[in-house]
């Protein structure tokens, strides 16, 4: 093994087998918990061995382990970083130097900015410095679309060594000054980043979930820096804000100017037994314009059915498919529908975030179900809109009745439009 491979690592190794020379050995479970995850959950083995079963999902790791790691040595070569020539708006440029100036104050912070402000760019500086400086950095996200769309921006901008980490991936680890991948991916890591970046902390499987929350805490240097990044803070967020806990630092508009496109309700309460003779008509409409379009559903169950009804509503012009979590071909069929090879994608939640396509619309069905929280509906919304050349767009939500997370997602979209005006006079 390169002995640079286990600079922060959280490296698996059998016990019966040689330690690599310089590399520490720290145990598997600690007081009953896994010392990777924290979970208590084991599964028995031949003998009185046992596995951890909280963090199988990652590779198993069992009692007759135990984990090497290197300190953290930061051994990169000095290279020219950044490469990208962009232009920020006079707000971005704020923020920026606002997370900038916090970062080198040594304050974790809070990035809350609308979907569609141009989060990423406004990172581009506190990228460049932070590499300039030899820190090693971990960008992480809940979701592996979010990473596999942040991976070439990132990849095009820096002149860095790079590795994308996900759960299906192929490729052998090599150590790099930039990690980006999903959160998960964290629990592999000790003591290893200067600065830990979280988009979409709000995500589901982040979202509440104390195993990747203790993760990304442990992967981090124990000086090292957190900048969290979201559309819609948490109460337990804003709590950590007026706590001064964490620096808040806000930008409610887009990059381009536009507003956030709001819910357009329409009620319907026989949606998935045939589409509202409305919806058929602007689903048409999309088709002629030459306009993409997400229509999500609340359940798998309902991907099938709902995508004939597009198809019978377009006259079997359009061409689309359906997408959910486990869906082995995926990001294939995003990847085609951002080639133009789809008009449409059936959904549920997973394209809610991470996904960026020009001119696109979103059709929301069943918008009453629980399955779609505030947040969701505000992330759905934040599909539309998003190229400033298409800066506007539909949003069209169906709901059997009336229904408080549609209106508070209505609320939230209004104040955030609301306040983006304000900061503009």
């Amino acid at each position: 093994m390169e002995h640079e491979n286990l600079y922060g690592r959280l490296h698996t190794w059998p016990k019966n087998r040689p330690v690599p020379e310089g590399a520490q050995v720290l145990p598997v479970r600690v007081n009953g918990r896994c010392f990777r995850c924290a979970g208590r959950r084991k599964a028995l083995l031949p003998h009185g061995q046992s596995y951890c079963l909280d963090c199988l999902m990652i590779g198993r790791v069992s009692s007759l382990d135990c984990f090497l790691t290197i300190p953290e040595a930061n051994d990169f070569a000095q290279l020219r970083q950044m490469r990208w020539q962009g232009q920020l708006t006079e707000r971005q440029q704020e923020a920026s130097a606002a997370l900038l100036e916090n970062l080198k104050a040594g304050r974790d912070q809070l990035l809350f900015a609308v979907t569609g402000a141009g989060k990423t760019e406004m990172l581009f500086p506190i990228l460049d410095w932070a590499l300039d400086q030899r820190m090693r950095i971990a960008f992480v996200a809940p979701r592996v679309d979010v990473v596999l769309e942040l991976a070439p921006r990132i990849q095009a901008a820096f002149e860095v060594t790079m590795q994308v980490l996900y759960g299906d991936q192929v490729a052998p680890y090599q150590y790099s000054q930039l990690v980006l991948a999903t959160t998960h991916q964290l629990m592999r890591f000790y003591r290893a980043f200067d600065l830990v970046i979280i988009d979409e902390v709000d995500a589901f499987p982040y979202r509440g979930n104390k195993t990747l929350e203790r993760a990304i805490q442990q992967a981090k240097k124990e000086q090292g820096r957190l900048l969290w990044m979201t559309a819609t803070a948490s109460p337990a967020m804003l709590r950590a804000v007026k706590k001064q806990k964490l620096i808040l630092v806000s930008l409610p508009a887009r990059f381009h100017g536009g507003p956030l496109p709001n819910l357009q309700v329409v009620y319907a309460p026989n949606w998935s037994k045939r589409l509202p003779g409305k919806i058929e008509k602007r689903l048409r409409q999309w088709l002629k314009e030459q306009k993409p379009f997400f229509v999500f559903v609340p359940k798998v169950a309902d991907l099938e059915r709902v995508c004939q009804h597009v198809q019978r509503a377009l006259g079997n012009e359009g061409k689309g498919e359906t997408v959910h979590a486990k869906d082995p071909n995926r990001l294939g069929k995003v990847a085609k529908m951002r080639a133009g090879d789809f008009d449409f994608l059936v959904t549920t939640t997973i394209l809610e975030r991470g996904v960026t396509l020009s001119n696109l619309q979103v059709l929301i069905l069943g918008a009453d179900d629980p399955t779609f929280t505030r947040e969701a509906l505000v992330q759905m919304a934040g599909r539309v809109g998003r190229d400033k050349n298409h800066s506007d767009g539909d949003v069209l939500a169906v709901v059997s009745g009336p229904s408080r997370r549609v209106k508070a997602a209505q609320k939230e979209i209004r104040l955030v439009n609301e306040r983006a005006e304000r900061r503009h006079r």
